[in-house]
């Protein structure tokens, strides 16, 4: 069993400026995952779900990208905004975000639904 019942990983790589597949932390990664990891605390869910930086993903081609396991749920083009809705339906009721899915079959999920957390 895990430490973390989830575990989010957002891609923070930099590449240079002008790359053609694009740099997540220019796009504003850094916020995405600052925001995430506050709601997290402020929801009391910091001891089970875990948000950290990750290096490349290769996934920046689609936006600001990240992980959550152990579903495997990759979602790219992720924006500030969007945080909220990942962390409730997501992270809390393991609901998939379609509309954020990464379309790209290699990045698919096995399914749209996964178990809820409990809430602490």
């Amino acid at each position: 069993m895990s430490r973390y019942d989830r575990h989010v990983f957002v891609c923070i790589n930099e590449r240079p400026k002008g790359h053609p597949k694009g740099c997540c932390l220019e796009k504003g990664s850094a916020e995405v995952r600052d925001a995430m990891k506050s709601l997290i605390h402020d929801r009391g869910l910091k001891n089970r779900v875990r948000v950290n930086n990750a290096g490349c993903l290769d996934a920046c081609a689609h936006g600001i990208s990240m992980v959550i396991y152990p579903e495997g749920i990759w979602y790219g083009g992720v924006k500030l905004a969007d945080v909220p809705e990942i962390v409730d339906r997501t992270i809390l009721n393991g609901e998939v975000i379609e509309r954020l899915l990464i379309l790209d079959p290699m990045y698919a999920p096995s399914r749209l639904q996964f178990n809820l957390l409990e809430k602490p």
